[in-house]
């Protein structure tokens, strides 16, 4: 799965704000479609039968003319699109950029190439756009057939079978003269001049690198690496789909676009590590940031009158009145019920504590199921009163005085013994005996909270002690702490979001366990034969009625709220003492910087420095490049941060200067001419990014220079084209005869070619 690698914002990023609107908003390209392409005739008549058709088959695009003019006459992607038009009644044929013409032909559109690679596999596609080509050509020879000499550029090591096919094809079914063969890249090397270097060709679906000497290919030192720019417009479309899940659905950005925002927005970091520190760095960030955006629909908003607003208003504010009068109500019957289940269990403390035996006690606890002792009955008591304090003062402002008198009470009847009293005051020495048992109760409140204020000084004191001793431990163990935290937090809100939908896991467990009370709750449920009463609880709506109406109308939330806040303080406690110490936790690193989109490296990541609002369907339709601008060209220098298992460009022009060449003659000559051509180098700094980097691992003196094509993408037409027109270039030439009687995988060797060894 493709990852990221996010920044860590400066301290300073805690005072970010928000950057005005983006100036630019960059749009996707329109599809390529050129028109029709001319046909030429008058040039074929110019020509003689010595003059060549110099094809350049490559698999971003097809460039095809004759070897005396200076560029080619036509240029498109190597697709066909071919199908049956059912309302015209005929078949149709859509070659090169046409296919972008029609919406049906695009969806029919097939490459020569089979996909990920540079081999032609498809000849069907093939045949076809050769028929283009020569009809775009004018070529009109006797019998239909091509009667000039053909140069066709194939990839480094092509395939037998495929030259093979190839030559069948040319020679049977076209019935050319003489076809010649010859590697793009080394087209292009001696188009610019070179006689002795290092040939890197990043070509459309790999790399590769040849060294040359004396104009001689040493093809068993080439190397390949699987990697060019349309795996680049995969890659970008893998990272996007990650970073905006659901908005490059399938047509709605098409690989033509992705490889434009390729070329319009990438370039090639010369320090890549320091750059993506940097990349998300609230300064500047506007400008790094780029914002494409795609085509989108805003929802269509109905103006109404002043009248209608006003009315709706109204009935907004008459709406929320009465939901508000509701909710009141509602508290208020919540708080009536819990004092008077508080009054229950006060009179059931006051006979407890009249209770002349303990055994005459334990039985009446045990009238009441939930009560296990006369300490769980305290502290139940205590708990209902501070919850009862806690919702007047909320909902009613009924502010309570302090408890407790200022002076000790007196309880002078318990001093007593009970057969010098009469039956008025054993009564009144029973209730002084509660007011004893609360008064205790409270002094050992206090005491308690006393006590637990020094264990806390004194564990405050043992974590200081262990900090100055250990600070990286200590610093460990208070990250796991801020970990288990947060974990619990999120699972606390993950069960409440559970429970609430009727369909969970949780929601169906917690169900099963009120089986017998629905059982008697909901009226006509029958009992399934052979099946048990709680196999299809959940299905039943009346089922679940009763979950709600337990579980959400009666229950008391303040224990939650207690402990959500609970959490809440203890992960800002560990997130103060971490900022205090821990010099790799920073404000952005805390709980609270995290929902501050100002101080999110995800926000700043996906949406760039500025707000997003989720409602708007033109922002929802934004996609912002920013680390992927220089990520995605990096992987020809670290193919690991894609999945590719080899070694990068720098690493394998290493291998073949430093190792397979270290007892060369010409070593020397080839270092100082490292030859850049094809499309990918014209990705802005890979000249100056792969000089740095190679000069900082072959030794010093080597003498090193890396130079690009004048034109990276023509010059291995142009070089294919003089080379058809020189000596050697006649002499490579491959006859009908020569093909027939030597089979069709022979092939001449030249210093363009695959067969120099």
């Amino acid at each position: 799965m493709p990852h990221y690698t996010l920044s860590i914002l400066p301290p300073s990023a805690s005072h970010n704000a928000p950057k005005s609107p983006p100036s630019t908003l960059y749009t996707l390209s329109e599809p390529p479609y050129h028109g029709q392409l001319p046909t030429d005739h008058s040039t074929y008549r110019s020509t003689s039968p010595n003059t060549a058709i110099v094809i350049d088959n490559g698999s971003s695009a097809l460039r095809a003319g004759w070897s005396h003019t200076p560029t080619p006459q036509v240029q498109f992607p190597p697709l066909m699109a071919r199908y049956m038009d059912r309302k015209l009644n005929r078949k149709l044929t859509f070659v090169g950029s046409e296919i972008f013409f029609d919406g049906a032909a695009r969806g029919q559109a097939k490459s020569v190439y089979e996909v990920g690679s540079n081999v032609v596999n498809n000849w069907d596609v093939q045949e076809g756009i050769l028929d283009y080509v020569f009809c775009k050509l004018g070529i009109n020879g006797s019998a239909g057939a091509v009667d000039r000499p053909v140069v066709m550029t194939e990839p480094l090591a092509n395939l037998g079978y495929a030259r093979k096919t190839m030559s069948e094809m040319l020679f049977e079914l076209y019935g050319v003269p003489a076809v010649a063969y010859g590697v793009d890249a080394l087209f292009s090397y001696r188009q610019n001049g070179g006689s002795t270097g290092l040939v890197v060709s990043g070509g459309n679906m790999s790399t590769v690198l040849i060294p040359v000497v004396d104009r001689q290919p040493m093809i068993a030192h080439a190397t390949r690496l699987d990697w060019g720019r349309a795996k680049c417009v995969d890659y970008l479309k893998d990272l996007l789909k990650v970073k905006y899940p659901g908005l490059l659905t399938t047509g709605k950005v098409t690989d033509v676009q992705v490889e434009d925002l390729i070329q319009r927005h990438c370039h090639v970091s010369l320090d890549y590590d320091r750059e993506t520190v940097q990349m998300l760095d609230w300064t500047g960030l506007e400008e790094r940031d780029h914002v494409v955006q795609l085509p989108y629909q805003e929802k269509e908003i109905v103006q109404k009158s002043e009248e209608e607003l006003r009315r709706a208003e109204e009935k907004r504010r008459e709406g929320g009145r009465r939901l508000q009068e509701q909710a009141a109500k509602m508290r208020l019957e919540k708080l009536i019920r819990k004092e008077e289940e508080l009054s229950y269990f006060k009179d059931l403390q006051v006979r407890v504590l009249a209770a002349p035996t303990k055994k005459a006690a334990r039985d009446i606890l045990d009238e009441d199921d939930d009560i296990k002792d006369e300490a769980f009955l305290d502290r139940k008591i205590k708990e209902m009163e501070k919850s009862i304090r806690k919702q007047r003062n909320k909902d009613v402002g009924d502010v309570e005085a302090p408890e407790g008198p200022a002076e000790p009470p007196s309880y002078p009847l318990l001093d007593i013994p009970d057969e010098e009293l009469s039956e008025d005051s054993l009564k009144t020495k029973r209730a002084q005996r509660l007011l004893k048992a609360n008064h205790d109760a409270r002094l050992r409140a206090k005491a308690e909270k006393a006590d637990e204020a020094t264990r806390q000084a004194e564990l405050q004191r043992l974590d200081n002690d262990r900090r100055a001793l250990d600070l990286p431990a200590w610093i460990a163990d208070h990250r796991a702490q801020r970990a288990a935290t947060l974990q619990k937090i999120r699972d606390r809100e993950r069960l409440r979001a559970d429970l609430g939908n009727r369909k969970s896991h949780a929601a169906q467990q917690r169900m099963k366990t009120l089986t017998s009370l629905a059982a008697d709750t909901v009226p006509g449920r029958k009992r399934r034969r052979g099946k048990d009463d709680d196999e299809d609880f959940g299905d039943d709506a009346e089922a679940w009625n009763v979950y709600r109406d337990i579980t959400y109308g009666k229950e008391d939330d303040d224990d939650g709220e207690n402990e959500d806040e609970e959490l809440a303080s203890q992960l800002k406690a560990v997130e103060a003492r971490l900022l205090e110490f821990d010099p790799e936790f920073g404000e952005q690193s805390t709980q609270e910087a995290q929902k501050d989109w100002t101080k999110s490296l995800v926000h700043a990541f996906s949406r760039g420095p500025w707000p997003f609002d989720p409602e708007s369907a033109r922002e929802g339709a934004q996609l912002h490049l920013n680390v992927e601008r220089i990520r995605v060209p990096e992987v020809i220098f670290q193919p690991s941060i894609a999945g590719v298992d080899q070694a990068g460009i720098v690493e394998i022009a290493q291998g073949i200067l430093g190792d397979r060449l270290a007892g060369h003659p010409a070593r020397g000559g080839v270092a100082g001419d490292v030859f850049l051509t094809g499309g990918y180098s014209l990705f802005e700094n890979f000249d100056r990014r792969l000089e740095s980097e190679l000069r900082a691992v072959l030794p010093v003196d080597l003498e090193l220079r890396v130079r690009r094509a004048k034109d990276p993408l023509l010059d291995a037409w142009r070089g294919a084209a003089s080379w058809a027109q020189s000596v050697e270039g006649r002499q490579a030439f491959i006859s009908r005869a020569e093909w027939m009687e030597k089979g069709g995988e022979y092939v001449k060797e030249h210093s363009c070619g695959n067969g120099m060894g």
